[in-house]
């Protein structure tokens, strides 16, 4: 039986789901289930208690998974939030489809003309092809049989590397390596499959083999990826590797068109899957079957916006924020463009020291993209940050960043930013706990490297840690600058200084490390040498925005305590977000005994 509804095809036999186009949309088992019961029972309502039996047979489940189901339904479908175009709840009692649905008893078997084309897929023609589709027994039998003949062992555990791109356009860079990423962060989410973070496979881009990096990362696959770009075509080819047998355990080439990238990437993310033979949880499947945009023009322009946002430096930032603000511009209801944005913006707020109104606008953009879908992890953490950083409110921060762990227990950044969260409050323990596990996901990362060093204990420790970040980031200024303030406490005052250079020669903007600088050279005995710096941070200001806090703090070192006051609530009324640092910054310590200070601490929150 099909079923067809407002451009939407529903092919019962083949458990097929195509839109207008003909284009296969990436659905679950589960989904799909859903979805078919509905349809076949159009108009009709349908008792949650009923829908769950008729979905899942054979186990006891929550209604919650019936209600995850009913909302990646309603995005699959294009729903907006408060529309009812096709699913409608009945309170207190199920849900009722109510587009108008033609039902077709049959369909020729030699159709030209027919819309849809199944998906090409080249195990077809080498494995044996399940008849009984859609028992979800009979596939589990199948499964099995075809591990043991077959003598394949369970991947669970897999390396992504780096995709090529082979278009002979570097312009195309960011395609091969925004697909990269996409894969990444969507296996990161499932709770079978352990992902190795981009940071870690970008060392072995184009340099190793799979033994190599098995044995190194500890992975059962390693997969490669080649992407080819012909005018509105895209040629997808992938292999993965067995690391320790160095068989293919799977090919696969996909030839699409541009428009259909969305439904590519959806594709290879659940096909991959597949041939890792592990077993999926419901979340599992809705994470798989997930579409965040069904624009293909609005996809290409995130992951050129989500590859500048990436870097380091303010002008890139910036550059990569247009564009996410152009996917915007084409699909409205983008969320994880909006959660990228935020991202983007405390970025710029605290790397890049632009002015705090950047958390306010971050701030916005969270809300925006968790309104539209309140499980994006990236949403959460954001907002996490803004309210950390902007307005303050660490209980209400914390909530955002637990949400956010929560929905993506895997994610090093929502780790890190609740480690830091959590030592300002002085809990340090708990600190230590994320801000470990966030270099235990991104291991060969300079910046998750270079946080929480302060659990160590001592400078020694602190500078071993920093120069393997430096070795693994030359460019990346933060290690460096930290390395500075490291070095000045072991006293080693031109390596101190040295380091503080290379920070801001890299990242000319930022003016934490000049703050640092000054206090090395007071130090040294040069008080002249940190006169100049203030004096230099001060004509700065006048021209662009410089976080006072700084400038409290230097002032402070040199004794001129009235004028750190004065900057101190200079940093309060802006909402400088380095105010988080003046509970623990020791450079702060001839301003404690005052009452003024105490004040402060009562207001910022602590």
């Amino acid at each position: 039986m099909i079923y067809e509804f407002e451009g939407f095809r529903v092919d019962a036999g083949k458990r097929l789901l195509s839109n207008g186009a003909g284009d296969p949309l990436a659905v679950t088992p589960k989904i799909f289930d859903t979805l078919l019961y509905l349809v076949s029972h159009g108009g009709d309502v349908v008792g949650k208690d009923e829908l769950m039996s008729a979905i899942w047979p054979d186990a006891i489940v929550e209604e919650n998974n019936l209600n995850k189901n009913i909302s990646t339904l309603r995005h699959l479908l294009g729903e907006r939030p408060g529309e009812h175009r096709f699913i409608v709840t009945v309170p207190g009692t199920g849900y009722k489809f109510v587009s108008d649905v033609q039902a077709i008893t049959s369909a020729p078997a030699d159709d030209a003309d027919a819309p849809f084309k199944p998906r090409n897929e080249s195990w077809i023609s080498t494995r044996p092809v399940l008849v009984a589709a859609g028992a979800i027994a009979a596939v589990a039998v199948f499964a099995l049989a075809f591990s043991l003949f077959t003598n394949r062992r369970q991947v669970d555990s897999i390396a992504v590397m780096p995709f090529t791109n082979e278009s002979g356009d570097q312009k195309l860079e960011y395609l091969s390596d925004g697909m990269t990423d996409a894969l990444i962060e969507s296996l990161s989410k499932l709770s079978a499959v352990q992902v190795k973070a981009r940071s870690t496979v970008d060392r072995y881009k184009g340099n190793a083999d799979a033994p190599t990096i098995g044995k190194e990362l500890n992975v059962g696959a390693v997969m490669f990826g080649q992407v080819i770009q012909r005018g509105e075509d895209i040629i997808l080819k992938i292999e993965l590797v067995d690391t320790r047998t160095e068989n293919s355990l799977w090919s696969q080439s996909y030839n699409r068109k541009m428009s259909n990238l969305v439904v590519l990437q959806n594709d290879l993310a659940r096909d991959l899957v597949s041939e890792l033979s592990v077993k999926l949880s419901g979340s599992d499947e809705q994470i798989l079957a997930k579409r965040y945009t069904d624009n293909p023009e609005a996809y290409q322009l995130y992951l050129k916006g989500v590859r500048l946002t990436r870097k380091i430096t303010p002008p890139e930032i910036n550059e990569g924020i247009g564009y996410l603000q152009q996917a915007i511009e084409q699909d409205s209801s983008y969320a994880l463009a909006h959660a990228a944005i935020a991202r983007a913006r405390v970025s710029l707020a605290l790397g890049g020291e632009a002015h705090p109104s950047e958390l306010l606008k971050a701030r916005a953009d969270a809300l925006r993209a968790i309104e539209m879908d309140d499980t994006i992890a990236e949403g959460h953490s954001a907002l996490g940050s803004t309210v950390y950083f902007y307005d303050w409110k660490f209980a209400e921060a914390e909530n955002h960043f637990l949400r956010a762990l929560e929905l993506d227990p895997n994610s090093a950044a929502a780790h890190s930013g609740y480690a830091d969260l959590l030592g300002r409050m002085g809990r340090r323990e708990e600190a230590a706990t994320h801000s470990n596990r966030a270099r235990e996901l991104e291991p060969f990362s300079a910046f998750f490297n270079a946080t929480g060093l302060g659990q160590l204990g001592n400078p020694d420790a602190a500078l071993e840690r920093l120069r393997f970040a430096i070795e693994l980031d030359p460019n990346h200024y933060f290690p460096h600058m930290l390395a500075g303030q490291y070095y000045k406490q072991k006293k080693l005052y031109k390596e101190s200084a040295e380091e503080y250079g290379i920070a801001k020669r890299l990242s000319p903007n930022q003016t934490w490390s000049d703050a640092g600088l000054a206090g090395t050279l007071l130090e040294m005995g040069d008080r002249e040498g940190a006169r100049a710096i203030l004096d230099d941070m001060i004509l700065k200001s006048k021209e662009h925005f410089v976080p006072p806090f700084g400038l409290a703090i230097v002032h402070c070192q040199l004794g001129e305590i009235e004028q750190a006051f004065a900057m101190l609530e200079k940093s309060y009324e802006v909402r400088d977000p380095k105010m988080v640092f003046l509970k623990t910054d020791p450079r702060l310590k001839d301003l404690r005994e005052d009452p003024r200070y105490q004040d402060l601490l009562r207001r910022v929150g602590f």
